[in-house]
């Protein structure tokens, strides 16, 4: 006799939602313990839901692009099990007895059929187990044909009640995550679950914080010249050398003197970490955003910070973040240049920080130059930083003295410990 096994949704300890993003079985598939049985997807990862038990899939509660929360159930599996074998076996030696009384009765006419009555009369006798069964399926014994002696309803036939019914729900339209015409001229496109949460949290944190932006223009003609001399070493030894990475390493380094810069808003206090754990925003296409996390990245030298970002956007673009590479950020750099954008303000805090700094496009431009104590005119490659502030946490004049800080790791590169 088969058990039912539940699928729960994985705890959340962040209390972010989550949405199926696909199911990786189907009703009546065999399934494995551990194998994927399903992904959910929240504004930050995707996460893979294990099967709990070897068994098979009978029933799938929550369909693609249902919103779902933590220990929900999502599905239910059939499996063997020792105490199922167990009774089994209590039910076949009951079905013997029956059937040893009848041959002692030594009549040589076959049993009629059970009549309609006799078989309703014939489910009041269950088996604890496929009591359960029906408890949990909201399934009536009436309902159902009873493959047992005199109409007996078993254990099996329930599941195979409760896969029927599945199927038929399965066969139901579904919301398609397809675009679809709503007009003679326009199209409607679902929202992915990363969109939604992106949108809610971007409008929440305008809705929360007053932001202020304050800009910089950093001359980026050393670190570029640093980078074209070291590119191919590292990449031999692994990691792609970026822009990004200097700018995670000259914040890194600035974080550590302007350490309010640091900090998570409460309404009663500010919280100043000693980690600088860099978020770097992501783009995923029309999916949405993601904010990948470098764990203590002051600890870290140019190489290492070009390694592990290289790992995290790799494994974003590919959809393999873990819950742990998004989780504690305390800064964040949106480098909105790479898409050829000179300037974007304000851009919207990554709440509960108190700060995000932009990287806009680098461009060569004509700049007054010093050199051998006088000015002359030269061609220099430059890009606009800007930092926007939870104004009700930082002040213009802290976060114009961490763009200082900032700036001069950019431009006086190589800089010290990196």
């Amino acid at each position: 006799m088969a058990l039912v096994t539940d699928v729960l949704a994985p705890p959340n300890e962040e209390g972010t939602r989550a949405t199926v993003l696909r199911w990786c079985k189907q009703v009546g598939d065999t399934v494995v313990k551990d194998e994927p049985l399903l992904e959910l997807e929240t504004d930050k990862v995707t996460v893979e839901v294990p099967a709990p038990a070897d068994g098979t899939l009978i029933e799938v509660l929550k369909e693609a692009n249902v919103e779902v929360n933590p220990n929900e159930v999502l599905a239910r599996l059939s499996r063997d099990d020792a105490s199922a074998a167990e009774a089994t076996a209590t039910e076949a030696t009951a079905e013997q007895v029956a059937a040893a009384s009848e041959l002692g009765s030594a009549t040589s006419v076959p049993p009629e059929p059970p009549s309609e009555s006799g078989a309703l009369a014939a489910s009041g006798r269950l088996s604890p187990a496929v009591r359960r069964l029906l408890r949990e399926h909201s399934i009536s014994a009436a309902d159902i044909d009873g493959s047992g002696r005199d109409g007996r309803v078993t254990a099996d036939d329930v599941v195979r009640s409760a896969e029927a019914r599945s199927a038929e729900a399965r066969s139901a339209e579904a919301p398609s995550a397809e675009p679809r015409s709503v007009g003679a001229h326009s199209t409607r496109i679902p929202h992915t679950a990363i969109r939604r949460r992106v949108a809610e949290h971007m409008a929440r944190s305008l809705a929360e914080a007053p932001h202020v932006t304050c800009l910089f223009e950093a001359d980026l003609t050393r670190v570029l010249a640093h980078r074209a001399q070291h590119a191919a070493d590292y990449k031999s030894r692994g990691a792609r050398l970026t822009l990004t990475a200097y700018i995670v390493g000259a914040c890194a380094q600035a974080l550590r003197v302007h350490r309010e810069v640091n900090a998570t808003f409460h309404p009663d206090s500010l919280e100043v970490h000693d980690d600088a754990n860099v978020g770097v925003g992501t783009a995923l296409g029309n999916a949405g955003l993601i904010v990948p996390v470098i764990h203590r990245a002051q600890e870290l030298t140019l190489f290492g910070v070009s390694q592990r970002l290289d790992q995290l956007v790799e494994a974003a673009r590919a959809g393999k973040l873990r819950p742990e590479d998004v989780r504690g950020g305390t800064f964040t750099i949106s480098n909105h240049g790479v898409g050829g954008s000179l300037l974007a303000a304000p851009i919207v805090l990554n709440q509960p920080q108190v700060a995000i700094l932009g990287v806009g496009k680098v461009e060569r431009r004509v700049r007054a130059v010093q050199v051998d104590g006088g000015e002359t005119i030269g061609v220099r490659s430059m890009c606009y930083l800007t930092l926007t502030i939870d104004h009700r946490a930082l002040d213009a004049f802290q976060a114009n003295a961490f763009l200082t800080s900032v700036t001069a790791a950019l431009e006086q590169w190589p800089a010290d410990g990196m």
